[in-house]
């Protein structure tokens, strides 16, 4: 008798079967991910660093557009890298 999960788990793959990747999507993923850790933390580094002369100025206001500005960065830089993910999983089909 299965259970309710290996149930759902069958009923999953039936609607959308998981993809199999290589490893060479693999590794071509893995550098994706080096690559766009590394963009993110050189802008959190030139960022944080603006913010630490904006605090130093007491100047709150940019700051604010700081913090909006590397949040914003931050979910494009992810959305990027899951699109340059997404192409590297079709090159297989």
């Amino acid at each position: 008798m299965k259970s309710s999960y290996e149930l759902a788990m069958e009923r999953l793959n039936k609607s959308s079967p998981a993809v199999k990747v290589t490893e060479a999507q693999k590794k071509e993923m893995a550098e994706l991910d080096s690559i766009y850790a590394a963009k993110l933390a050189e802008r959190e580094l030139f960022l944080k660093g603006e913010m630490h002369k904006a605090t130093a100025n007491r100047d709150i206001e940019t700051i604010q557009h700081l913090e909006k500005q590397f949040i914003s960065e931050r979910k494009s830089i992810a959305a990027e890298l899951e699109e340059k993910k997404d192409q590297v999983r079709k090159k297989a089909k």
